[in-house]
């Protein structure tokens, strides 16, 4: 799952959140510099990402992909799945997507000195370009897949993934749909014992 995803599956707490959201620059046990709750959210993150990478519905939506774009077929259909979830908000929030990426940002903007250098450097692109919201569009999806691939001097043509994506449309909202309802549970069960 990508950024909008692990926040979301982290609850109303914002260290959980910018903890979950951080996390993928974060190696071994160095998680334990930081205070607790940002920690629980480490954890949840990488909980999150065991479970996506080993349910049978996230590998078959991958599957579609992996001929053409190997290894990063798991990080497209991050960001795809993210679409299905931005796009379908209000059926997982009561709040707008607009607010709650929002109230995000300003989490982000208040706890900065928690952040990783990594992740205060991503942050003026992230709250410039709105990410969280745009991902509820195609053309979101694509200007996300068109910078990712920059960060990966083209190596995987990720961007190129938009036509899977509009050829697949229905058969990924589906397979995110099941998918997310398992994800759900699994993340609420982790927060409880963290």
């Amino acid at each position: 799952m990508n950024f909008l995803a692990h926040i979301y599956l982290s609850g109303e707490n914002d260290l959980i959140k910018i903890g979950n959201f951080m996390a993928d620059g974060i190696r071994g046990h160095d998680y334990e510099q930081f205070p607790v709750d940002v920690q629980k959210g480490i954890l949840l993150h990488r909980a999150i990402d065991t479970f996506t990478d080993a349910h049978p519905v996230f590998r078959q939506s991958k599957h579609r992909l992996h001929e053409k774009y190997g290894h990063y077929s798991g990080v497209i259909m991050d960001i795809i799945y993210d679409h299905f979830l931005a796009k379908n908000w209000a059926k997982y929030s009561n709040e707008k997507l607009e607010h709650y990426a929002e109230r995000f940002y300003n989490s982000l903007r208040e706890n900065y000195d928690w952040l990783t250098p990594k992740t205060q450097g991503m942050m003026p692109y992230m709250i410039g370009r709105n990410w969280l919201v745009s991902y509820g569009t195609v053309e979101g999806i694509e200007k996300i897949l068109f910078q990712m691939d920059h960060r990966t001097k083209n190596r995987a043509h990720m961007q190129n993934a938009v036509k899977e994506l509009r050829e697949y449309y229905t058969e990924f909202e589906e397979e995110f749909t099941a998918f997310f309802e398992d994800l759900r549970q699994h993340a609420q069960q982790k927060l409880a014992i963290l």
